[in-house]
């Protein structure tokens, strides 16, 4: 794995950068929106995001002048494939994960969800099905991501851990 690789990995291992990377899927945004949206300060948005930025998670998708300075617009390409994580890196991750569906469950709309967790046995080919169709809802949710607060938009979560268990 290329110290890029891990540099990318790493990154993803923190809860705040996990949620830029949510709010940068619909849309470029600059540091500062980036703060004001997640309550933060400027300077905290801008150290995650260059994280971000040198892990080459998220691209410089434009350049705007403010008050004599340029403020860069920052973009989640969420349709380039990221790279396979190692066991320590996986780790992180899943903590990260594990922490931010706690935070967003605590905003959850009463209505509609769905909560899963199974640990079951099936086919291979019921598995590829269900996996195709989880993947697919994914990448649904990326493409059609559109700013936070839109009109006509409402905030979801969707959190995916999917994969194949050893036998024991």
């Amino acid at each position: 794995m290329t110290a890029e690789q891990i540099s990318s990995l790493r990154a993803t291992a923190h809860p705040l950068r996990l949620r830029m990377l949510s709010l940068l899927t619909g849309s470029a945004m600059s540091a500062a929106e980036v703060a004001r949206e997640l309550g933060i300060t400027h300077a905290n948005a801008s150290y995650h995001l260059r994280l971000l930025h040198d892990a080459e998670l998220v691209v410089v998708d434009g350049e705007e002048r403010i008050r004599g300075g340029v403020a860069k617009r920052y973009r989640y390409p969420h349709e380039r494939p990221e790279p396979k994580p190692s066991e320590e890196d996986l780790a992180a991750q899943i903590e990260a994960m594990c922490s931010e569906l706690k935070r967003r469950s605590t905003h959850r709309k009463p209505g509609k969800g769905n909560f899963t967790d199974a640990e079951l046995w099936v086919t291979p080919d019921t598995w590829e099905q269900a996996l195709d169709l989880v993947t697919r809802a994914s990448m649904l949710l990326h493409e059609e991501a559109k700013r936070p607060r839109t009109k006509g938009t409402a905030p979801v979560n969707l959190t995916v851990a999917a994969f194949r268990l050893e036998q024991r």
